[in-house]
């Protein structure tokens, strides 16, 4: 479960690159936390990116 239910970042791709230039495939993951979510149905545990904690997208339930 490597997605954001906020904003739906997830997994990307790209490449290692070594001194000599030679490259591998590699996965960027996101930065997810499980979090109390306050909404309106009560409060609810969702997979939520750091970048939407941060920026305030997020209330959290106390």
């Amino acid at each position: 479960m490597a997605v954001c239910s906020v904003c739906g970042k997830k997994r990307m791709t790209g490449n290692n690159v070594s001194h000599a230039n030679n490259r591998s495939k590699r996965v960027f993951m996101p930065n997810l936390q499980k979090v109390r979510v306050a909404t309106d149905q009560g409060s609810k545990k969702l997979h939520v990116c750091t970048r939407c904690l941060r920026s305030g997208k997020v209330k959290k339930a106390v």
